[in-house]
């Protein structure tokens, strides 16, 4: 299997260089920059699987990078930084960002939560492509898009990850800690709020009218669940059933 690739973006040299020989080792594909000049350029020859990013570059701001990146290919990122406050970390979220680790931060617990953003990206690449169809709304697992009225609708991967796992189990009542368990796949100990702020991201892009959801509704005190438009239709190979 091919090593997964990674670019390291920071302006701190001793930080940058001690994730950068710390991944080495652990037979990831590596690459660095230390601003946000040379991180636009180096992402678009490297084409990494995940971009570690600080907030606070020289002359970018890391949220503003992660919506660039983003909007070009399905990149995961992770946000690195010493601001630790939930109004960073949710702005951070809400740019599209996939997770968020403070400074200083363990080496180990790094390593855990970069695995465990590739393994998500593993898993559905690795799982039959099924198109689920709901009435107007399309999810297709394979092209990692969704569509409405043949529409492409601009998701992050996590977005895609989380709305995908909830049309999968349409009418059941998902708890934030289940959702946190099986779509960033491992033990979260973070806000758990975060789970809202990328229902609410998903919600403007696909409800109708996303302050009185129909797609994605709140169980209060619970969590989640997603109720399907009509019936909904399985595609696999081209065929459909109902």
């Amino acid at each position: 299997m091919t090593a997964a690739k990674i670019l390291v973006v920071d302006d701190d040299p001793a930080i940058r260089n001690l994730i950068l020989r710390f991944l080495s080792q652990k037979n990831f594909q590596m690459q660095a920059a230390q601003d946000g000049k040379t991180a636009l350029a180096t992402f678009e020859q490297f084409n990494p699987d995940l971009v570690i990013l600080d907030v606070n570059l020289p002359d970018a701001l890391g949220y503003n990078l992660c919506q660039q990146m983003q909007s070009r290919t399905d990149v995961f990122v992770l946000l690195l930084t010493s601001r630790s406050d939930a109004a960073d970390k949710n702005q951070g979220f809400q740019q599209g960002a996939d997770d968020y680790i403070t400074k200083p931060f363990d080496l180990q617990e790094l390593e855990n939560r970069v695995r465990a953003i590739l393994k998500r990206k593993r898993a559905v690449t690795a799982t039959e492509a099924e198109r689920l169809v709901f009435d107007h709304l399309v999810i297709d697992p394979g092209r990692r898009e969704v569509t409405i009225d043949e529409i492409l609708i601009p998701l992050t991967a996590l977005e895609f990850d989380l709305l995908h796992f909830l049309a999968c189990h349409p009418g059941r009542v998902l708890r934030r800690s289940e959702l946190i368990q099986e779509v960033w796949e491992y033990d979260y100990v973070g806000d758990q709020r975060v789970v809202d702020v990328h229902i609410g991201q998903i919600r403007r892009k696909i409800e109708v009218n996303s302050s009185d959801p129909s797609l994605i509704q709140t169980v209060r005190g619970v969590g989640y669940k997603f109720e399907a438009p009509s019936t909904k239709k399985n595609e696999k190979n081209g065929k459909s059933s109902s």
